[in-house]
């Protein structure tokens, strides 16, 4: 198994791993066998730091998982959508994807999009938007990204990139816009860099 990332999907978390007092909707999602969702956190080694996932944004709960429960490990770019669907977040999955794949660098969807594909639970919609995470492992030029961006914005839903670095993850949309500092996530927290790719840089 690889080490897991923001956004993978694993599966295997026991209902015995939840916090006492946590929801009822957890327990279910996790005793059904659905997949929990890795996100940013610093952990104590063996353990990576996770999202369980309900219906509706009302029902999203933190929490850690061991890694030796992992059963199954599926990162964004094993997910695509290529049939036909009433919903404009997944048509605009299926349109965009010769323009991301013509980038040369890995894709994949996350959110709800991701999650349905995955798991084949219905939980997009037609207001749902399409968010996307693209592997930047080299600094992208601020024009490339005002193009790729320029490509994207003509799909039938709002769509919303995170660029992918070694250092975090920073908003297509942000990085192509002009603000000498962009909002990076990372384990440490969100903070303002002038360099997404730069790991070691501090917000001034």
């Amino acid at each position: 198994m690889n080490a897991p990332r923001p956004h993978d999907l694993l599966w295997g978390m026991p209902a015995s791993g939840l916090p006492a007092d946590a929801p009822q909707w957890a327990r279910d999602v996790l005793a059904s066998g659905q997949p929990v969702v890795v996100r940013r956190g610093v952990c104590e080694a063996g353990w990576v730091a996770v999202g369980l996932r309900g219906q509706g944004r009302a029902q999203r709960l933190p929490a850690l998982m061991h890694l030796a429960d992992v059963q199954r490990q599926q990162g964004p770019e094993a997910l695509r959508w290529q049939m036909q669907s009433p919903w404009p977040a997944l048509q605009a999955l299926a349109s965009i994807a010769p323009v991301l794949n013509g980038s040369g660098l890995a894709w994949g969807p996350t959110g709800g999009v991701g999650y349905q594909i995955a798991t084949g639970m219905d939980v997009v919609h037609a207001d749902s938007d399409l968010d996307l995470l693209l592997r930047t492992p080299q600094p992208l030029a601020r024009a490339q990204a005002r193009a790729l961006l320029d490509s994207l914005d003509c799909a039938p839903c709002r769509i919303d990139v995170q660029l992918e670095t070694p250092a975090g993850a920073v908003a297509l949309r942000e990085w192509a816009g002009f603000a000498r500092r962009v909002l990076l996530k990372s384990v440490h927290g969100p903070r303002l860099v002038a360099d997404p790719w730069a790991a070691g840089e501090r917000a001034a």
